[in-house]
């Protein structure tokens, strides 16, 4: 065994690993952040890929990514600057040197960098980043990855195709190697996926252990990294992505309300792992269908609910376009249903695998005629369980639908997760009635109790039959009425009940600062994390901030006007063109100070943090 020159003691990295969209680069990344999960770290993440399902090979716009930034502290954020990129080819090296840090880590598997990968890299002729100089402010190590694997898994049989797939894992177990990491999570880890194909199991535990032997015994790196397991409160935790962290929050609510919980949805990015993952749970009473179009999935979770189960529907942009008529219909029949927008970037396909949070004016106004829903944001991906689980409580006890807004950025990233135990879950009451309401025996269908909410009834309950459908209600009787005056009182009745979900959610608190700051910054949604880093930042350095986090955006929380008052300045950070910041000025009269960014792409830390400090040398 050589000699180890170095060992740095670092309190968080970020790695991130870069090739073609074949190098299996976010396999390689999953797996690199579930074991520093395992292994106690706070973590973010940011996958990134093209929209194609196999874009050009060697070309930049076929560069997949996935960024992890892990480490002993908190971590709020996938990072704005790279410690270490592994670039699996030329373009891949091209397209993401520039987040580099000066000083940084370049790993290079020298095969990608040959006279095809360079061409299409669109290097000009003749020159390669590797032997130019242009690298000389970096730690460059050139590793033949490709030849090492065929070397290290000859005599196994294995095709050219077979021996290329098994690149990423001797990769990993180098990085295992470079961070004092364990490879026996991932071996685990590929015993099951590739239990029926021995084999390949065998293939990819022996590249991966090769990796890892290489970095033991190679003179190239003498350098190691060690960071210390993070002081995240105790409890048993899990890494989870935002979409899988929807799925569990709906098994929940579906559990502790009592209700089967019935998904229709229609494929779409990148909404389609809830629809994928689901579709296992139908041990727990969990049924999905997946629907020839957006419409078909929507109609049909009306019809479950209607029904009497927790029904849901989820899509991106374009497919809440298609239901919106549909959610108009769910808003006249006034009953229960969740529909979750994992936003991207458009209009149109736009963008499918970039992430954006442009779909907050659709969601709050993108139905015909007057029909307000309450709407709900994720924060991060393990807050997607939260927000999805409030969603679920409020359908369900207010009678209403609810739209949950994520995006791209939270639902494919991942963080450590605490997860609850049932007994800290909030009850959620999904009530029947199975008699009349009225003392002279008859039902009423749209009788409303305090909070504006009419009673529910499972189809079939004796006595209880009555009218549904899109026409309009008259008020308590259900039935069909044009009269103008009762359209009128039926519009302002299911506006009120909206309304009155301002009484169940929390008053909104500070994140952090004082109430008299200078700056507040508001956000909602997924530019949670890089505002929050970018507060503690600041605090850290004196200055006179403060953070306020949107989870409810319709109805905002009772006590948002009083806060946003006591601040010079109010700067709302959003993944648009500015969509928030024209409903604050609205209820509020604030003149606040927008930050739009529209370019596929999370915001910066350092984006936030310049902005704010350019408010606070202002007069």
């Amino acid at each position: 065994m050589k000699t180890i020159e170095e060992v740095i003691e670092a309190e968080s990295m970020v790695v991130r690993f870069s090739g073609d969209s074949g190098d299996g680069m976010q396999l390689t990344g999953m797996q690199f952040t579930d074991t520093a999960a395992f292994l106690g770290k706070d973590l973010a993440t940011f996958p990134e890929f093209p929209a194609e399902i196999r874009a050009p090979a060697g070309t930049l716009a076929g560069v997949s990514g996935f960024q992890v930034h892990f480490g002993s502290k908190d971590i709020y954020t996938p990072g704005d600057e790279y410690d270490v990129l592994v670039a699996m080819n030329a373009a891949a090296l091209k397209a993401d040197l520039k987040n580099l840090k000066k000083g940084g880590i370049i790993i290079t598997n020298t095969a990608g960098f040959d006279s095809r990968n360079l061409r299409l890299a669109e290097y000009p002729e003749g020159v390669n980043p590797l032997e130019d100089n242009s690298l000389d402010n970096y730690i460059v190590y050139k590793v033949n990855v490709s030849n090492l694997v065929k070397e290290a898994l000859s005599g196994m049989g294995l095709s050219n195709k077979e021996l290329e797939r098994s690149k990423n894992m001797f990769v990993l177990g180098m990085l295992y190697w470079i961070f004092d990491q364990s490879p026996e999570y991932t071996i685990s880890f590929i015993q099951e996926k590739f239990s029926k194909s021995q084999s390949i199991a065998d293939a990819n535990i022996k590249a991966l252990k090769a990796g890892w032997n290489y970095g033991d015994t190679t003179e190239i790196f003498n350098t190691r990294f060690k960071i210390s397991t993070s002081k995240l409160p105790a409890g048993t935790y899990r890494n989870i992505t935002g979409n899988n962290a929807a799925v569990i929050a709906l098994i929940a609510a579906a559990e502790k309300s009592g209700t089967p919980l019935f998904l229709g949805s229609y494929p779409i990015t990148p909404a389609s792992d809830i629809l994928h993952e689901l579709s296992r749970y139908k041990h727990m009473n969990v049924r999905t269908f997946q629907a020839e179009d957006e419409i078909a999935g929507i109609c049909s979770a009306i019809g479950a609910s209607y029904g009497g189960s927790l029904g849901v529907t989820t899509t991106s942009g374009p497919g809440m376009s298609l239901k919106a008529e549909a959610m108009g219909l769910a808003v006249m029949l006034e009953i229960p249903l969740v529909i979750i927008n994992i936003q991207r970037g458009g209009p149109s396909t736009g963008l499918p695998t970039k992430t954006e949070q442009s779909d907050l004016m659709q969601a709050l106004y993108g139905r015909h005629g007057e029909a307000p829903l309450p709407v709900v944001a994720a924060a991060s991906p393990a807050d997607c369980f939260e927000a999805v689980y409030d969603a679920c409580k409020i359908a369900i006890e207010h009678m209403t639908p609810v739209i949950v807004l994520s995006d791209g950025y939270i639902a494919n990233g991942s963080e450590p997760w605490k997860f609850p135990s049932e007994d800290q879950l909030q009850p959620i009451r999904a009530e029947f009635v199975d008699k009349p309401n009225s003392e002279e025996g008859i039902f009423f269908p749209y009788r409303r109790d305090e909070n504006y909410v009419r009673p529910r009834v499972k189809p079939g309950t004796p006595g209880l039959e009555h009218r549904i459908g899109g026409l309009e209600k008259a008020n308590e009787t259900g039935n069909i009425s044009y009269d103008p005056n009762n359209h009128e009182l039926m519009v302002k009745l299911r506006a009120a009940k909206i309304k009155a979900v301002e009484n169940f959610i929390p008053e909104q608190k500070l994140d952090s600062g004082n109430e008299n700051a200078k700056v507040l910054v508001l956000t909602w949604g997924s530019t949670y994390g890089s505002a929050k880093a970018a507060m503690m930042e600041l605090l850290e350095e004196g200055s006179d901030v403060a953070h306020v986090h949107l989870r409810f955006l319709n109805p905002l929380p009772k006590n948002l006007g009083q806060l946003l008052q006591n601040h010079k300045y109010v700067l709302i950070p959003e993944i648009n063109d500015g969509q928030l910041i024209r409903v604050i000025r609205d209820r509020f009269l604030i003149d606040a100070v927008g930050l739009s960014k529209i370019k596929g792409l999370p915001f910066t830390t350092s984006e936030i943090k310049n902005k704010v400090t350019e408010l606070l040398n202002s007069q």
